[in-house]
């Protein structure tokens, strides 16, 4: 049968509408800026995965809250009203307590053990707990070390914090653990921090050089001391409701490049981290190293507090990877 050229033209416009119903488009939301490392290895990990799936998988990267924060895209995901996120795992204890165990402080001595955790028994089992809530982990990514940063002075022993007024993540663990230090922690939503800062209202907060250094806290915090107290993973995560509306080709593609930009966004990480302390330090902020033992046997109580929380068997797998090299 021979098409007429209306004809010809009307079934090229169906084709392209029926490869358009096709794709699946999924707000990626996180609340750190867009020039930090999560940022840019999303729209990387979301480039690969458009090219990869021809276009029938578009991740779009929301940074900055422009999705809300961590908490309401967690409990978003869980209804199906959000579709992925990368999320600072602590903030899932809102849904799980026994997520707080990221939390843990001084858990990991190095960065090494850390990963062998989260990607081996440890990760499974909180993937398992997230996947009861209709979440799935697709992979591990960084946070990194938590330092203390503040206006008062360098931070070299644990009395340096006796009432220092600190913003912390709003969750219990870590009140608990700084009040352990002796300071007067508070919770505050991450976005308010930085003119809380600058009006005064905290002297002091924690957080990776990273989120130091590309959320500007330069410009209202002196001091920088490598109190280490934390390392912490990030989720790279995707609703069951979403996820469900992938073909399991298009999956197992995602996955992969899951793993691959986990890969990358560590490297990254490591990378801001030697970076970060000159880029700082150019900004006119005062850099300390710290002798973490005394800090350390500081916060022995956290741990057996919170056991009951997380449990025997939680707590054993923490503890068979924290010697890992």
């Amino acid at each position: 049968m021979k098409l007429t050229p209306l004809a010809f033209s009307s079934l090229i416009g169906l084709s392209a509408f029926t490869s358009n119903a096709q794709a699946l488009d999924i707000k990626l939301g996180h609340v750190l800026a867009p020039t930090h490392n999560w940022n840019v290895s999303a729209e990387g990990f979301a480039d690969d995965v458009r090219e990869a799936t021809d276009s029938r998988v578009n991740f779009q990267v929301f940074p900055s809250g422009q999705l809300g924060n961590e908490t309401r895209m967690v409990e978003g995901m869980q209804i199906g009203s959000m579709d992925a996120g990368i999320i600072g795992c602590g903030s899932f204890q809102s849904l799980e307590p026994k997520f707080g165990i990221v939390e843990l402080p001084y858990s990991w001595a190095s960065r090494e053990a850390a990963y062998a955790a989260y990607d081996g028994e440890l990760g499974e089992t909180l993937e398992a707990l997230a996947q009861e809530k209709n979440i799935k982990v697709l992979s591990w990514w960084e946070n990194g070390f938590r330092h203390v940063t503040n206006n008062r002075g360098p931070i070299e022993s644990p009395d340096d914090l006796e009432g220092l007024k600190i913003r912390v993540t709003p969750d219990r663990m870590r009140l608990d653990t700084f009040e352990a230090l002796g300071s007067n922690p508070a919770p505050l939503a991450f976005g308010e921090l930085y003119s809380a800062l600058q009006q005064g209202v905290f002297d002091a907060q924690e957080n990776p050089l990273s989120i130091i250094y590309s959320s500007s806290f330069y410009e209202v915090q002196d001091y920088v001391s490598l109190t280490g107290h934390v390392w912490a993973p990030a989720c790279l995560t995707i609703a069951d409701f979403t996820w469900n509306k992938i073909n399991p080709d298009d999956q197992e593609v995602i996955q992969e490049l899951a793993d691959e930009w986990r890969d990358k966004q560590r490297a990254m990480t490591q990378e801001d981290d030697e970076t970060m302390l000159e880029n700082l330090t150019a900004e006119g902020m005062q850099i300390n190293e710290v002798d973490t033992a005394p800090f350390n046997q500081k916060v022995q109580d956290v741990w057996s507090d919170y056991t009951e929380v997380f449990g025997e068997e939680l707590m054993e797998t923490v503890k068979q990877y924290r010697t890992v090299e």
